[in-house]
């Protein structure tokens, strides 16, 4: 036994917690912003946070307004935001390219993807003992996620053994994976694709630690558990196996979506920006905002109101880009991979 393994024969317990947030290390409340929040509220709530700050440092400012009547800060600044606004929405045509790439493709091509797609189906029909899957992504990763609660108590249904410690690992496994499976199987019911809380509630299934921990059992055990526990246990490693390509294309599938909707956004907020800031470029006269507005001078309120509508798209991309990006990160691995820090159990000696 080597020595990284010899001072182990470590439980299988001590897994991390289902949700995803109460995974992470970060804010529930940042956590809930960034993922849960509706993108078109994110933004809004980005486009305020910029407008006041603005406001916040003219107001701040002792000779704010004398600089914006006498220097040209402001065709400055809406020089480059013009430049900023067509070049984002250059990206993203870029970004439907890449999108749509995925899709265009020889006949050969698109066959192969579909007897890939068919090939799949096929499978998890054959766990599902179905003649044909649902066609729903929610209630596909739902007959999916109920089959992997049947296939856990079928484990301990079959377990033979005076083993407490082996009884103890299943115990936790079955217990984890049934109540974690009737909270997601609850949360996809439903639901329709397009919608982040599908993916949301998929995400909740913890399925690494759970194929880790019952492959784990599976082969430290392996001479104490009777025909039918091993095959119980083989049958839900599968079903695991079939869970996690099946959530990793619907994630695929989702990016694409948002990916989409972030494209006509930016289009969408791109037009009445380069309006405002090419109509305050070329019809800017500080001469025409001599008054006071709530205690504030109104050329410092027209443009900080004019610099946040030119920055609007770059809010809208912000808003969707943080969720992908959050999503992706916590979903790197696929598989039994567990890359967060958790109270991981030390490796097998597996010679």
């Amino acid at each position: 036994m080597s020595e990284a393994t010899e001072s182990d024969s470590a439980e299988a317990g001590d897994q991390p917690e289902d949700k995803m947030r109460q995974r992470s290390n970060r804010s529930t409340i940042v956590l809930r912003l960034l993922l849960e929040t509706d993108r078109r509220l994110f933004a809004a709530g980005l486009f305020a946070v910029i407008l006041v700050a603005i406001l916040l440092v003219g107001i701040a400012h002792p000779t704010s307004a004398t600089i914006l009547r006498t220097g040209d800060p402001v065709e400055t600044l809406f020089n480059a935001l013009i430049s900023a606004t067509i070049t984002g929405v250059t990206v993203v045509l870029t970004l439907n390219q890449l999108v749509l790439s995925q899709e265009l493709g020889a006949v050969g091509d698109q066959r192969e993807r579909m007897e890939g797609a068919m090939e799949f189906r096929e499978d998890v029909e054959t766990l599902l003992d179905t003649p044909v899957a649902p066609a729903d992504p929610s209630a596909f990763l739902r007959a999916l996620i109920e089959v992997t609660a049947e296939r856990a108590e079928d484990i301990r249904e079959t377990l033979d053994t005076d083993n407490e410690d082996l009884h103890d690992y299943v115990d936790e496994l079955v217990s984890s994976t049934t109540g974690n499976a009737t909270q997601v199987s609850q949360s996809l019911e439903g639901e329709q694709f397009g919608r982040y809380s599908v993916l949301s509630a998929a995400l909740n299934f913890n399925y690494s630690w759970k194929l880790y921990a019952a492959r784990r059992i599976r082969n430290q055990f392996a001479d104490e558990l009777s025909e039918e526990a091993d095959e119980a246990l083989a049958e839900f490693v599968e079903t695991l196996r079939l869970f996690g390509p099946g959530r990793e294309h619907f994630k695929t599938l989702y990016f694409q979506w948002e990916l989409i909707n972030l494209s006509r956004a930016i289009v969408a907020t791109a037009i009445p920006a380069l309006v405002v800031a090419i109509a305050t470029l070329v019809y800017y006269d500080p001469g025409v905002y001599g008054g006071i507005l709530f205690g504030v001078d109104q050329l410092v309120v027209f443009v900080a109101v004019a610099a946040s509508i030119a920055v609007a798209p770059f809010v809208v991309l912000l808003s969707y880009v943080l969720r992908i990006a959050t999503v992706t990160k916590r979903t790197l691995s696929i598989g039994p991979f567990i890359l967060r820090d958790t109270d991981r159990d030390e490796d097998l000696d597996w010679r």
